[in-house]
C-alpha cells in the first residue's frame, strides 16, 4: 500500500504526516506492506528540509524528519500511489483539480481518519508560533490510528 502526504509547501504539515505515521505504522502494524511519502502541492520549497520547528516539534516526540525533503506532487504520483491524503480543503481540492476523475476516490482528508469530532483541516502552522506545530502533531497522531485501521481492512480485502 503506498501513501502520500500532501500539505502546500511540504515542509510542515504533510512531512510530520509522513514521519508520525511511518513511526506508528512501525509499532503498530510491522506487517503491513507500506511505502510513505510526502508532496506539496507548490513548489515552494522543493528540495529544503523540513521547516526547522517541524523538526523540533517532532524530535521532542521522538520523531526524526531531517532527513526528509520537500517535492511537489508530480502527474505521476495519481498512478503511483494508492491513497493521497491532503492535509486540509484546500489542498484537497488543488488535487482533485490537477488529477484524473478515476483517481478521485484515492483522494482524501487525513482527519477523515481522526472521528467525528476533529476538525476538517489541520491548520498551516507556517506562520504561527511554536504552539501551531505542537497542534499538527496532535491532530496528526489523531488520525493515525483511523488511517491505519482502514489500512488493515483493505489489507485483509486485498
Amino acid at each position: 500500500m503506498k501513501i502520500l502526504f500532501v500539505c502546500m509547501g511540504n515542509i510542515c504539515r504533510s512531512p510530520t504526516a509522513e514521519g508520525v505515521f511511518r513511526a506508528h505504522a512501525r509499532r503498530h502494524a510491522p506487517g503491513l506492506d507500506l511505502e510513505i511519502d510526502s508532496a506539496g502541492t507548490h513548489a515552494y520549497h522543493v528540495g529544503e528540509p523540513p521547516d526547522p520547528r517541524t523538526i523540533s516539534a517532532a524530535a521532542r516526540r521522538g520523531i526524526d524528519l531531517a532527513g526528509l525533503r520537500a517535492r511537489q506532487v508530480s502527474d505521476d504520483d495519481f498512478e503511483r500511489f494508492d491513497l493521497i491524503i491532503a492535509m486540509d480543503r484546500l489542498n484537497h481540492a488543488t488535487l482533485l483539480d490537477r488529477s484524473p476523475p478515476e483517481h478521485h476516490a484515492c483522494i482524501r482528508t487525513l482527519l477523515e481518519f481522526a472521528g467525528r469530532t476533529a476538525p476538517a483541516d489541520v491548520p498551516d502552522p507556517y506562520y504561527g508560533d511554536a504552539r501551531g506545530f505542537d497542534e499538527v502533531l496532535d491532530l496528526v497522531e489523531s488520525a493515525a490510528e483511523g488511517l491505519l485501521a482502514e489500512l488493515r481492512q483493505r489489507s485483509r480485502a486485498g
